[in-house]
């Protein structure tokens, strides 16, 4: 079974956005108790967003069920040093390009090598923890600011290079008209420090159905 945790703050976040904005007033209640969930532990929910990049959800599912049978244990913690076990050929094999085989690698060798200090995120600020995922090849910022809302839940995550956010609020805010990184920024500011759940709410404005990473 894999464990799925809620942020303690959400209630907290969803009062404080309904008080302070009109679109979140009318948005938050008609998702009722759903909230953003986290599952998995770091390195594999890293690990499965390298493997999902540029194809499509179904294919991304095919190939990260044959890559992780060729590893020991649940597929839903997998552990570094047996990925990098395994001979490049044979994650070949299951469907990854060679560039992810390499991305994957790189990724283990972070985690094996301790030069992510996973023990020490809690502490550290979000732009910090960024600069140590965006250090290991295939992860770019958007994919850290993901992995910071959907797996360690910060509240204050504001992803300006997501076309969903944007698209988000070009509809429910600028009806329907394009919105620049700097007008979604302006709009975020009202959601601070909690414009993680705000972003989530504005996602499921385009898809009802939960976003998850």
């Amino acid at each position: 079974m894999v464990k799925v945790v809620t942020p303690d703050y959400w209630d907290e976040a969803c009062g404080h956005l309904a008080e302070r904005d009109r679109v979140m007033a009318k948005l938050i209640p008609q998702f009722g108790e759903a909230r953003l969930q986290s599952r998995g532990d770091a390195f594999t929910t890293l690990a499965r967003s390298i493997v999902g990049q540029q194809i499509s959800v179904k294919a991304a599912q095919a190939v990260w069920e044959r890559f992780t049978a060729l590893l020991p244990g649940p597929a839903s913690r997998i552990a570094p040093a047996a990925l990098l076990a395994l001979a490049p050929e044979t994650m070949r094999a299951a469907g990854l390009s060679a560039r992810k085989v390499e991305y994957l690698l790189d990724l283990a060798s972070h985690f094996e090598s301790g030069a992510v200090h996973v023990r020490s995120w809690k502490s550290m600020d979000d732009e910090a923890i960024i600069d140590e995922l965006v250090a290991i090849r295939g992860i770019g910022r958007w994919t850290a600011e993901m992995f910071l809302i959907f797996h360690l839940m910060r509240p204050n995550v504001l992803p300006l290079d997501d076309v969903g956010l944007l698209k988000g609020i070009s509809q429910n805010y600028f009806s329907g008209e394009p919105v620049s990184r700097a007008e979604a920024r302006e709009v975020g500011e009202a959601w601070a420090p909690f414009r993680s759940v705000a972003t989530w709410y504005i996602w499921r404005s385009l898809d009802p159905l939960p976003v998850e990473y």
